[in-house]
């Protein structure tokens, strides 16, 4: 059996009948579903991505066994986990804030309360002993008098509550209200991508879905630079931040208003047109004419700016009825990872389609 290291090292996949790598292979692919599993375990909410892309790239693997498609894979999980790592800190440490605030309202709440009560108990208290002494009275007049008195200060601290209760939920109402603000705020980052400001996974995750309950026809289309890698290794990691921005607005201003983009993770994109398989595969040639080309991208502080040419492989997937979203993600994905084997096999002493220029 040979390392992984050799299988990936190998120019052409070695002969089906023999497979001197098809163990190490399947391990690794078992690999990438634990750690999905791990990721899934430590954080519900986040690791369910982590966990669905690791999925994907396992059957992926299962159906393109090849040394290339190994090397795309690694790629793929070193971007998917730096990513979520990036998104389950700042997740904690926005949980963390959020709680530490709560305690500290409803800290203030029950001190407020406290003090109220103890100042009502104490006047109750008045009245009560105020009753109790009227059993000792022998003067008909003077107990309906004491009676009175009692029965019209309980009346005067009762309206009294009244009015500070309804001043205390006046008050919990509008600490609710900021802090419904607040979420709302948050849920809107949780929808947008932070680095491309299009929408994030969850957000076309949940456009597919209603599509897919509405009956809607729709098309997803996959998009993935081709040679990102190369800008971030040679220019550094904020050139490549450049380009995925400006990558990002330009194919959101190449789409309709109907149609919605979203970064996927890593240098993936998605996009969900409106429209049928015909439709869409108009919209995907404008793209690569209007979006596709040169970019000048920023190096950092002090540095001069650089010109990329940049293109990208696509795949697309429209929905039939009975599909789920699972399977049309999956469906795009293949179609994309299609054409980058295409376009490799027809680039020029295999020459990457994103070179300084």
């Amino acid at each position: 059996m040979i390392s992984l290291k050799k299988y990936l090292d190998q120019k052409d996949p070695p002969p089906a009948l023999s497979d001197p790598g098809g163990e190490t292979l399947e391990c690794y692919r078992g690999l990438l579903l634990a750690i999905g599993r791990c990721a899934l375990l430590g954080s519900p909410v986040l690791g369910s991505d982590v966990e669905r892309a690791l999925k994907g790239l396992e059957s992926r693997l299962s159906v393109k066994s090849s040394p290339s498609a190994v090397r795309h894979t690694h790629k793929q999980v070193e971007l998917q986990l730096q990513e979520w790592g990036g998104r389950t800190a700042d997740q904690f440490k926005a949980n963390a804030d959020q709680v530490r605030e709560l305690l500290i309202a409803l800290a203030r709440t029950a001190e407020a309360l406290g003090d109220r009560n103890q100042n009502y108990t104490s006047q109750f208290r008045e009245v009560t002993k105020r009753l109790e002494n009227i059993a000792t009275l022998d003067d008909l007049s003077a107990i309906r008098s004491s009676v009175a008195a009692s029965v019209q200060e309980m009346k005067s601290h009762v309206e009294q509550m009244t009015r500070d209760n309804k001043q205390m939920v006046e008050e919990l109402r509008s600490e609710v209200s900021t802090y419904e603000n607040r979420l709302k705020a948050v849920e809107s980052l949780v929808l947008k991508d932070e680095l491309t400001g299009v929408a994030s996974r969850r957000s076309m995750e949940e456009r597919m879905q209603r599509s897919i309950e509405n009956k809607q026809v729709f098309t997803v289309m996959m998009i993935d630079l081709n040679g990102f890698k190369r800008v971030n290794d040679q220019f550094g990691h904020l050139a490549g931040d450049d380009l995925l921005r400006q990558f990002a607005i330009e194919l959101q201003m190449c789409t309709r208003a109907g149609d919605m983009v979203g970064r996927w993770g890593g240098d993936e994109f998605v996009v969900v047109l409106a429209s049928d398989a015909g439709g869409a595969t108009s919209h995907m040639d404008r793209i690569r004419e209007w979006v596709f080309g040169k970019y000048t991208i920023q190096r950092g502080a002090n540095q001069e700016a650089t010109v990329v040419h940049v293109d990208a492989s696509l795949g697309l997937a429209a929905w039939r009825e009975g599909a789920s979203m699972q399977e049309l993600v999956a469906e795009a994905d293949v179609a994309m990872y299609r054409d980058k084997n295409e376009q490799r096999l027809r680039a020029a002493a295999g020459e990457s389609a994103m070179t300084q220029v």
